[in-house]
């Protein structure tokens, strides 16, 4: 649950906080008032992509901010993953992720977590047990054949990472038959260039980490004077001088001894000093034997600026480390050998390239059996849930494709299309072919609807105890071309859905607003010359006029007052 909400410098935000409470949370406010922008600045803390033109003119950065009441086995194990506390501060609750992301004018961000450092990748990992936004105009009909896949996978709750792998094995093994099979021509060509990469490779004959040493080596050889000089100052303040270390301890050991003739307790400090004693002249034997092998060598000196100037061409060509040049020289060993003993190699790779497929049909033939039941469940939901707002509708799930080997992929061979009907005895069609945009706005909160609601059946089932987390679901201006019935509809369809999750809604229909659990209006005022955005819960008797200017505009009257008064006490 999102808990609060914290935007600085961010387009017409100056600095807003806002606390959001459990159930739903809608916003209203003028057009233009930044109701929108709102839900842009979180979805920044999601994993969006940033832009400089949204920092506020005259500041620096625009920073935005979360906190999240989120305690789950899968978020923990997110921030594992990625090295990130899931408390690192004392002060804060158990159970609350704090998100922070930067905007700077100069292009770079940053994003911490918990007050760490991390990275907008962390920030997409986390996303999805936090908060899902259902932004205006996103609609059916902006999904591709993989988002509608994506849609019914997350109803169903299938895992296609066996399928995945499976896929990838298959296609490498797929991609080295090619290699071995090119027609002669391209084979020849290969064979020289790999030829010459390993020769070039392996004739240099890298040493894992060896540019490493040999940077150090240079710069000892470098400032081998002043090395040799450092070296052998700190041996003698350590061990041959008169007033060394070493020489000290020994002078104060027989003051001791002396003191413990006359008082025990202090014979147990000698072994400390015996011990201070050897360490001090082991550090000084190890600086005075490092210091007489340094040796002011320029031929050793050219030979290691040489060999890292070979060692930096290879790694450029082949790199970018030296183990990426050396894995690439085993790997084109392999090619070669493969191409050598081509029949031989062909004949064995076959059998693997068969026995990969059969894997991959295997994991895919399972999670297409998922995905038609899926289906059919996930139609009936829809169907259902379309019809209580305001619609005599028929919906359907269509799951379709074939295990040709052309329509193989990652995520299996099926292909997803949502059908409907929108009216009694029309043949069903394409949701964005067949949709008006009022309807496209009610199908979306339907079949929204419907796979958080399957992935809440489903986490019950596997026990909610184990840590699922519940996502806050933030809807902005779902009731886009919409009004009287099916406005109330939607609204009704929301009051219910934040039953069981924190819901956020921007609307500008009083029908919706009147089911809110907690109200909040968004104002755009004019202040020293400059435009801010505020944003403030509503008490019952301002949200009974908010209601009202949304129904009759600025010019509040008492017959729009007490058709306010009206809907809130029925829709609460």
């Amino acid at each position: 649950m999102l808990l609060e909400l914290r935007v600085e410098n961010y387009a017409v935000i100056d600095n807003v906080a806002v606390e959001f409470a459990p159930g739903l949370n809608l916003l209203t406010g003028e057009t233009g008032a930044g109701k929108s922008i709102l839900i842009d600045a979180l979805a920044l803390l999601l994993g969006d992509k940033a832009s400089t033109d949204t920092i506020r003119h005259g500041t620096d950065k625009a920073v935005v901010s979360a906190v999240f009441e989120a305690e789950s086995k899968a978020l923990d194990a997110v921030l594992e993953a990625n090295g990130l506390d899931s408390d690192p501060d004392s002060q804060s609750d158990d159970g609350q992720l704090i998100l922070r992301r930067e905007i700077s004018t100069g292009g770079k961000g940053r994003v911490f977590v918990n007050n760490q450092p991390a990275t907008v990748a962390v920030l997409k990992q986390l996303a999805p047990h936090l908060a899902v936004i259902h932004a205006q105009n996103v609609a059916v009909l902006a999904f591709d054949a993989a988002s509608r896949l994506a849609l019914l996978d997350a109803f169903a709750g299938v895992d296609t990472s066996a399928a995945a792998a499976a896929f990838e094995s298959w296609n490498q093994v797929r991609h080295r038959i090619a290699d071995l099979e090119r027609d002669e021509h391209d084979r020849l060509r290969l064979l020289d260039l790999w030829s010459f990469q390993r020769k070039e490779i392996a004739d240099a004959r890298v040493q894992p980490e060896e540019d490493t040493r040999l940077e150090a080596e240079k710069r000892v050889l470098a400032n081998s004077e002043k090395v040799f000089t450092a070296a052998m100052a700190a041996y003698d303040a350590l061990y041959e001088s008169n007033t060394s270390a070493a020489a000290s301890i020994r002078v104060a050991t027989r003051q001791v001894e002396e003191l413990s003739r006359f008082d025990e307790k202090f014979r147990q400090s000698l072994p400390e000093l015996e011990s201070a004693r050897i360490t001090l002249e082991d550090i000084g034997q190890a600086l005075r034997d490092y210091a007489e092998g340094i040796e002011a060598s320029p031929a050793r000196l050219a030979e290691v600026e040489d060999r890292l100037a070979l060692l930096d061409r290879l790694k450029r060509k082949y790199g970018p480390t030296l183990e990426d040049v050396i894995g690439l020289g085993d790997e084109l060993e392999r090619k070669l050998n493969e191409m050598e003993n081509k029949d031989e190699v062909l004949r064995t790779l076959k059998i693997e390239l068969a026995n990969a497929a059969a894997k991959y049909l295997e994991a895919a033939r399972g999670l297409s059996r998922h995905r038609y039941e899926a289906a059919r469940r996930l139609e009936k939901m829809v169907e259902s849930e379309i019809n209580e707002l305001a619609m005599k509708a028929r919906f359907k799930t269509e799951v379709s494709g074939s295990d040709e080997e052309g329509n193989w992929s990652a995520r299996g061979f099926d292909q997803v299309q949502y059908l409907i009907s929108a009216n009694p005895g029309e043949p069903l069609g394409p949701v964005e072919e067949i949709a008006s945009g009022g309807e496209l706005s009610r199908v979306m909160l339907a079949l929204k609807t419907s796979v958080e609601a399957g992935s809440a059946s489903r986490g019950r089932r596997n026990g909610a105890h184990t840590g699922s987390a519940q996502r806050t679901l933030v809807f902005d201006e779902i009731d886009n071309g919409i009004g009287g019935r099916a406005a109330e509809a939607v609204g009704r369809k929301l009051k219910q859905l934040a039953r069981t999750k924190q819901v956020l809604c921007i609307t500008h229909l009083p029908q919706i607003a009147s089911f809110a659990d907690q109200h909040y209006l968004i104002e755009k005022r004019e202040s020293g010359g400059r435009t801010k955005t505020s944003v403030r819960p509503l008490n019952p008797e301002e949200r009974t006029r908010e209601i009202a200017r949304m129904m009759s505009g600025a010019k509040l009257t008492d017959t729009s007052l007490k058709h306010a008064e009206q809907m809130l006490k029925a829709n609460q």
